[in-house]
């Protein structure tokens, strides 16, 4: 396939950006999406030019990092991840945008690098549970309803790839949040800071500027793991009981 890539190319945090527009030839319907951007890095280097900085690390569908807004869509055509999207997802003489996420939380460090630790200051903003030092405890000593393991599960398969921010039309991190919140709440390990879990890392959210949720949806729809938008509405409800009980009310 013989491709035009228009990638997004910003040298620092300060300068200008812009699409720069790339022929790119031999691509084949096996390749990923970040081989084809290798490809183009090696064409680039070869010809002297500077290669597209983009953020990339296991290439497995696990750790998140390499994600980019694909011709308008966080993760691109498919719900997956980036390193998991295949080239026969587009056609030959296809124009593919390839832009960073766009959001006021995460700054562009150079062409499609943003800096998310954002995330990370949510994350340690209430993300954990106090667990005593030792051997692990018997495994059936602590019940867990199976309808709330489930949950809690289906909510730890976040992988902080930041999609639902970009897919956002208000840049909120709503759906990432909720199910870090979620996933430890329901659980009987995270009951002795599940007040305080709550409203630091709701409150974190609010201080790193991202977006409100106005029930889109969009989020959802670009998870690569499909968290659903229950979460959401549970980190709404786990909320309000947090700042009630907070004000002794």
């Amino acid at each position: 396939m013989s491709l035009t890539v228009r990638v997004w190319r910003q040298h620092d945090p300060d300068a200008d950006g812009k699409m720069v527009d790339y022929q790119i030839d031999g691509i084949t319907p096996e390749m990923s999406f970040l081989e084809m951007l290798d490809q183009l890095n090696e064409q680039l280097i070869l010809s002297g030019g500077e290669p597209v900085a983009f953020d990339h690390d296991c290439r497995e569908g696990i750790c998140g990092s390499c994600g980019v807004v694909i011709n308008g869509r966080a993760h691109g055509p498919e719900q997956t991840t980036t390193c998991q999207l295949h080239m026969r997802a587009f056609a030959d003489g296809d124009v593919i945008d390839v832009e960073p996420w766009r959001a006021k939380a995460f700054p562009v460090i150079k062409d499609l690098v943003v800096d998310r630790t954002a995330f990370d200051r949510i994350i340690q903003a209430g993300g954990y549970i106090t667990s005593p030092t030792g051997s692990a405890p018997e495994a059936h000593s602590t019940p867990v309803p199976k309808a709330d393991a489930d949950r809690s599960f289906e909510n730890a398969t976040c992988i902080s790839c930041g999609a639902c921010v970009a897919a956002c039309p208000n840049g909120a991190a709503m759906l990432f949040t909720s199910a870090k919140i979620t996933a430890l709440n329901l659980l009987p390990q995270g009951q002795p800071e599940r007040t305080s879990r709550t409203l630091g890392m709701v409150g974190q959210m609010d201080a790193e500027d991202f977006g409100g949720c106005t029930n889109v949806g969009e989020c959802v729809a670009s998870c690569p793991k499909g968290i659903p938008f229950s979460s959401i509405i549970n980190m709404n409800r786990e909320f309000l009981k947090a700042a009630r009980k907070g004000s002794g009310n």
